[in-house]
């Protein structure tokens, strides 16, 4: 069985820095892409960055972009989220997220696409 498991979050202040770990157990390779979400209080999961752990691709979403950093640790089997300057607006509960599918073209953290969910990390951003 594939599971997820997110850690890592907690309080930081505003411009400070946090990285969450999500640990990938029971797949037997390396080709599948991990997603990081976020979700605030009332509001829909949305897709962050992504990266595909076989080839390295990643995506990141306008939001985050030059500000978090996905990367992929293939020998722990851990896919790591470097959030940097972060802002209040950044609280949220994040989660991590894996699909199989795979293309050519890299990854797309589209939650409906997602197989399988880790339990969400929250983090929070004092001004």
């Amino acid at each position: 069985e594939v599971q997820l498991q997110a850690s890592g979050g907690g309080l930081v202040q505003a411009g400070g820095s946090l990285t969450l770990s999500c640990a990938v157990s029971g797949f037997q390779s390396h080709e599948y892409s991990i997603g990081w979400f976020r979700q605030f209080p009332g509001k829909e999961r949305e897709g962050m960055t992504c990266i595909d752990v076989e080839n390295g691709k990643e995506y990141y979403s306008e939001s985050v972009k030059g500000r978090f950093t996905i990367y992929s640790d293939n020998a722990e089997n851990t896919v790591y989220l470097r959030m940097n300057s972060l802002k209040p607006e950044d609280s949220a509960v994040y989660y991590c997220a894996l699909q199989r599918a795979r293309s050519q073209y890299g990854c797309w953290p589209y939650r409906h696409d997602m197989d399988v969910w880790g339990k969400g990390t929250l983090v929070t951003v004092s001004s």
